[in-house]
């Protein structure tokens, strides 16, 4: 009897462990859900002036709008589109009326469709969003310069190639046609959300952990069957 309460305890004890990770990635979810819809809102916002001085934290992702003059240069980040497969992405800088270099991001084209991309000349309207992307990791391979193909949106290292300020628009409109060039805007299809999962895993563990329990006490429990006498 003794050995069948100390497995009916730890049963229930182990069982309430999981059961309160579950609850706690429940929580977790609804928190992500609340943080991504405040995302999705600010990026929804009325776009803004460019901000004198924006702070990587305060100001990703707000929405602003900026005129000026492409630059006939560009940068090539190598990326991937669901349905639609390998492209580049597209990074100019622009001189704003304003007298300032940044860098746009104008968005997505396919390989093959590379060497029809041009610069588009005369002044340009940007809508888009500011972005500090972080993509860079020890994996990341440095980017072929010779070839002009990077693998990540290293925001510094592009500044620098491309002399301007270390700032981002990732384009959600413009007000001259693109041409091939598909805009790629911010979302937040992007952030990992992935606790219901987590939950879900917890719960289920709980409910192999009570199983298991249970079997082990009914077998427990049996009684060896006699041994005839001899």
């Amino acid at each position: 009897m003794g050995r069948i309460l100390f497995l009916i305890s730890i049963g229930l004890g182990g069982a309430a462990v999981l059961i309160s990770l579950g609850l706690w990635q429940v929580q977790r979810l609804a928190w992500k859900e609340a943080v991504l819809a405040d995302i999705t809102a600010r990026i929804a916002a009325e776009p803004v002036a460019l901000p004198d001085d924006p702070d990587p934290v305060a100001d990703k992702y707000l929405p602003v709008a900026v005129t000026g003059t492409y630059a006939d240069q560009a940068i090539y980040v190598l990326v991937s589109q669901k349905q639609i497969g390998a492209g580049y992405r597209v990074i100019l800088p622009m001189q704003t009326d304003t007298g300032r270099r940044v860098l746009v991001d104008r968005g997505f084209v396919r390989l093959e469709e590379r060497d029809a991309v041009t610069t588009p000349t005369g002044e340009v309207t940007v809508t888009g969003n500011l972005h500090w992307p972080q993509e860079i990791d020890r994996f990341t391979p440095e980017p072929d310069l010779e070839a002009n193909i990077w693998f990540a949106r290293d925001l510094p290292a592009m500044a620098e190639t491309l002399n301007s300020e270390p700032l981002l628009i990732v384009a959600r409109t413009t007000s001259l046609p693109e041409g091939p060039v598909m805009p790629l805007p911010v979302d937040t299809a992007g952030i990992p959300n992935d606790h219901l999962q987590y939950a879900i895993t917890w719960f289920s563990l709980a409910l192999i952990w009570v199983a298991m329990t249970a079997v082990f006490a009914l077998r427990g429990n049996r009684r060896r069957p006699e041994r005839p006498n001899s």
